[in-house]
């Protein structure tokens, strides 16, 4: 079928679309980079050496996985240490959002409402703790502008596994892995789609992964931003990546 045949098929297929929070729909990157780099100072990795150096390109390559699985890749022999860090990241991070608040990227609320207003469910998915995510969708008031919010503890595992895609189609009713739509912005939440059997599996080039990354984790769609991400699902003519 040609692009425009596909695009039509779009509209009826896609019921549900699940959206990464950092870097996809809101911009904290430079909060999670900081609250990256507290945490592991805590555990006597700093800024100037090589150990530091290390950790933080494993934290750049990781991004989009479960925070404390990042930390268990930096200290892979200490569990101790792997939670004692992970800690001071929702501490450090959270404090942030209390003293600065958080911002949706430009573009996001209205790509919300357009979603909901076709009639898709929307689910937000997050490598953030339980805690973490409650605390980000209280400060930007978004509990009642999406249908669900997940985090690895509520899934088993969280990406580059598929498990909370695959428990937002379950939790949502949604009959087919094919009428799932994902946005992020790490190749792992691309994986992740994949691996559910999402049809549009969109990178957004707002975060902390770039278009090679990205394509590379299986993107069929490279955005500028989660702006971009309706006309693809609702069938506008923005091009695939293949």
């Amino acid at each position: 079928m040609d692009r425009g045949d596909r695009q039509r098929e779009l509209i009826f297929v896609i019921k549900l679309a699940c959206l990464d929070l950092a870097g996809t729909t809101i911009g904290d990157i430079a909060l999670v980079e900081r609250a990256f780099a507290e945490s592991i100072a805590t555990q006597g990795i700093v800024p100037g050496t090589s150990a530091y150096a290390r950790a933080m390109v494993h934290v750049h390559r990781s991004r989009g996985c479960p925070k404390i699985d990042v930390f268990r890749g930096i200290f892979p022999d200490n569990e101790a240490q792997a939670q004692a860090a992970n800690l001071t990241f929702e501490r450090s991070y959270e404090g942030s959002i209390e003293r600065a608040g958080v911002t949706p990227l430009p573009g996001t609320v209205e790509a919300l409402e357009k979603l909901r207003g076709a009639g898709i469910k929307i689910a937000l998915v997050t490598g953030f703790s339980r805690g973490t995510m409650g605390r980000i969708l209280g400060a930007l008031g978004w509990y009642d502008r999406v249908d669900l919010a997940l985090s690895p503890e509520d899934c088993g595992r969280g990406r580059p596994y598929p498990d909370m895609i695959l428990t937002a189609v379950m939790k949502l009713g949604v009959e087919d892995v094919r009428e799932v739509a994902v946005a992020g912005d790490t190749e792992s939440d691309m994986l992740s789609a994949r691996r559910a059997g999402a049809s549009v599996v969109a990178g957004v080039l707002t975060g902390v992964h770039s278009r090679d990354r990205l394509t590379a984790g299986g993107a069929t769609h490279i955005l500028e931003s989660i702006a971009d991400f309706p006309a693809v699902v609702m069938g506008s003519d923005v091009a695939a990546v293949r």
